[in-house]
């Protein structure tokens, strides 16, 4: 709800440079440092996707995708979500090694919620034990996801800010402000969430403890 709102703010706002997010994004990945890499090679391609706030980079293939809104629209909202999903090509190319791990996660990740509840359910129904306990360790994959997920953000929050100073599309008080409102609205997302993970693992434990 926050980072709707603070979007919904700042989405009805101009950008100072009157860049789209998907120019924001072209101009990044031609003018900011990415490590060792061009910054064609860091970003192989900037995509349009359907759906409201789906922006985000794939670590895989290395292309950006951005949701229409952000895409075409030369808000302040937009410049920030799209050069946080910059941010993260950024971490790529430099070799964060925070960001590589979590990377190797997504497969098990992308899986792991269905197996877990699937095996927790199955255990609680089946009144089997050990199967409940391997449903709360494929879960705790899905917690340190949550975990490696946050720092990682919270970087590529702090590079898309750095980046949109260094290279110039940042031109008033008023785009500083607003950038730094929707980075830090997209950070606290993850935080709630990682927070939500662990207390659903914690609660998952609870119950192991008291069937032991």
């Amino acid at each position: 709800m926050y980072i709707r709102s603070t979007y919904g703010r700042w989405g009805r706002v101009p950008n100072g440079a009157g860049l789209s997010g998907g120019q924001v994004a072209a101009y990044l990945r031609d003018n900011a440092p990415f490590g060792n890499r061009s910054g064609r090679d860091a970003i192989t391609a900037i995509n349009v996707v359907p759906g409201a706030l789906s922006d985000h980079f794939d670590p895989r293939d290395r292309s950006l995708s951005l949701s229409e809104q952000v895409a075409h629209q030369p808000s302040i909202a937009s410049m920030a979500v799209a050069a946080h999903e910059v941010g993260h090509a950024q971490q790529l190319a430099e070799g964060s090694a925070l960001m590589q791990i979590r990377s190797l996660l997504v497969p098990a990740v992308t899986f792991g919620p269905w197996l877990a509840y699937l095996l927790i359910g199955a255990g609680l129904a089946l009144q089997l034990t050990g199967l409940f306990l391997l449903g709360i360790l494929a879960f705790g994959v899905v917690v340190l996801f949550s975990l490696l997920t946050l720092p990682v953000e919270i970087q590529a929050s702090q590079k898309a800010l750095a980046m949109l100073q260094s290279t110039g599309i940042i031109t008033s008080e008023e785009d500083r402000s607003g950038a730094r409102s929707m980075l830090t609205a997209a950070a606290l997302t993850y935080v709630a969430g990682a927070v939500v993970a662990i207390l659903q693992l914690l609660y998952y434990l609870t119950l192991a403890r008291r069937r032991s």
